[in-house]
């Protein structure tokens, strides 16, 4: 049907209108960058789907009191785990570099000869790196000590931090992932097991060996699979014993294609104590040694003698161990570790009275604590939150710090080392970088120093809260690039 003249003119006059409203509406919906912003990173969030308010950031050079760019850096962001960059600072001040934790060794009863008729006891100092090397060490010096029976009982004291929910699939449903361990006072080994994966074409089977050994404990292998290696941690099946068994089995296969293959797991049907337990007596036994009686918990009672005391690495080597693998049970070792110093009323040793801690020591150094969410110091946390702003003042503060050479060499090096090691790989910024790195689902962030092509050092801190935050990984690289060019 043709439209009469009128008609069409009234149409023709109303396309100009009707451009400018679909011009409007789609210039409302792409998200507006904020002026200033590195182009290139503005490009790589536009890509991943993020809009710019989802993002917080902030690029300072270390000896200006000004911020070279700020967006929403005063918004109280989820940080995850660049939030250990809080904590190592707090530790550097609160309890110094050299600081080292001590667990202690004693036995209670009588010794004729190399047999000892009472309890090895072990107190726990809340070390957070009390590893395999280190009890075996601690073991072996004992049995130099002329001691090889002991036909009492095992005694672990962990009294010294307040009892913890040990509930560690809360967070995510991950009970079995090693980031999600519970902190002790006898922390060992992080509670995580090292399984090896060996495929043996001749037998048609797969060796697993585990790392640290554990007594008692029955690792029942997964059949030899075909096929691509792809998501191979998947198809394993694994299945951990109830709590209060020792044991973990694969249901699933392992593909011989995979070759030799290592896997990390958090042993979360075990207590601290069993845990503890298993390593130590298969040790003793590695050494000779033997241990008839069971284990039991308790404290230390007044007629134990002490017969020796392992003092753990220092805080810098701890903090290195930290940040470059972003452990979260030795930021919350830490965080628990502050509510050990003297104060004029020892409070009980737990997570909050460490957080007030460290909460105190930043009022005092004048960050801003008006944005800031402390529940355990690790950034593993729904309920952690900082701003852009605070983080730079830590760095900061850090940088002007007697302790700065500490403070930067525990942190990832792009492109070279920890969870910086795969990013950068192909731009001018590898090995010019410090970067710590956050990751959650609905987070991703960065914080650090860019030592920029200038020869200044600045600051960097970006905080990605969205939905699509993991793709906002991708963004990253480009500004650090951006930094290193500008800066």
């Amino acid at each position: 049907m043709r439209l009469k003249r009128p008609a069409m003119f009234r149409l023709f006059s109303q396309l100009p209108a009707l451009l400018a409203a679909l011009i409007l509406a789609a210039c409302t919906a792409l998200p507006v960058a904020p002026p200033g912003m590195p182009e290139v990173f503005v490009q790589a969030l536009q890509q991943a789907g993020i809009d710019p308010a989802a993002v917080a950031l902030q690029v300072q050079v270390v000896d200006h009191e000004q911020a070279r760019f700020a967006h929403n850096a005063a918004r109280s962001f989820q940080p995850a785990s660049i939030m250990k960059l809080v904590t190592t600072q707090a530790a550097l001040e609160l309890l110094g570099p050299d600081y080292r934790w001590t667990t202690r060794f004693y036995i209670d009863g009588v010794q004729e000869g190399d047999v000892l008729h009472g309890d090895l006891i072990v107190r726990g100092g809340g070390d957070p790196r009390f590893a395999q090397e280190d009890l075996w060490r601690a073991l072996r010096r004992i049995r130099a000590m002329g001691l090889r029976e002991i036909r009492g009982a095992l005694v672990l004291d962990r009294s010294l931090f307040q009892p913890m929910e040990q509930d560690s699939g809360l967070f995510d449903g991950e009970p079995a992932r090693p980031y999600n361990a519970v902190p002790d006072a006898l922390l060992f080994n992080g509670k995580t097991l090292s399984l090896r994966f060996i495929p043996d074409l001749i037998n048609q089977r797969v060796r697993v060996g585990s790392e640290p050994p554990l007594a008692d404990f029955d690792i029942v292998s997964p059949a030899l699979g075909s096929g691509d290696c792809g998501d191979w941690t998947k198809r394993l099946g694994m299945v951990q014993a109830l709590r209060g068994e020792r044991g973990v089995r694969f249901g699933g296969a392992y593909a011989a294609s995979c070759g030799e293959r290592s896997l990390a797991v958090h042993l979360h049907t075990l207590s601290h104590a069993e845990y503890a337990e298993a390593a130590l007596r298969q040790i003793w036994i590695e050494l000779g040694g033997t241990l008839a009686g069971a284990m039991r918990e308790g404290p230390v009672p007044a007629t134990a003698r002490e017969i020796l005391q392992w003092q753990s690495m220092p805080l810098a080597s701890v903090l290195t161990d930290m940040n470059k693998f972003s452990s979260n049970v030795i930021a919350r070792q830490l965080l628990l570790s502050f509510a050990l110093l003297p104060t004029p009323q020892p409070p009980l040793v737990s997570t909050e009275a460490g957080a007030a801690r460290m909460h105190a020591w930043l009022q005092a150094k004048g960050v801003t604590t008006a944005t800031l969410v402390l529940e355990n110091g690790s950034g593993l946390s729904r309920s952690e939150r900082l701003s852009a702003a605070a983080m730079a003042q830590v760095l900061q503060l850090a940088w002007h710090s007697p302790t700065m050479p500490e403070f930067i060499a525990s942190l990832p090096i792009a492109g070279t080392d920890g969870t910086m090691s795969r990013r950068v790989q192909w731009l001018s910024v590898r090995g010019h970088a410090h970067i710590k790195t956050g990751s959650l689902q609905g987070v991703a962030s960065i914080a650090g120093y860019v030592h920029a092509r200038s020869g200044r050092r600045v600051i960097v801190v970006c905080m990605v809260n969205h939905v699509n935050a993991a793709a906002a990984r991708a963004a990253f690289d480009p500004l650090l690039q951006w930094v290193y060019d500008h800066g």
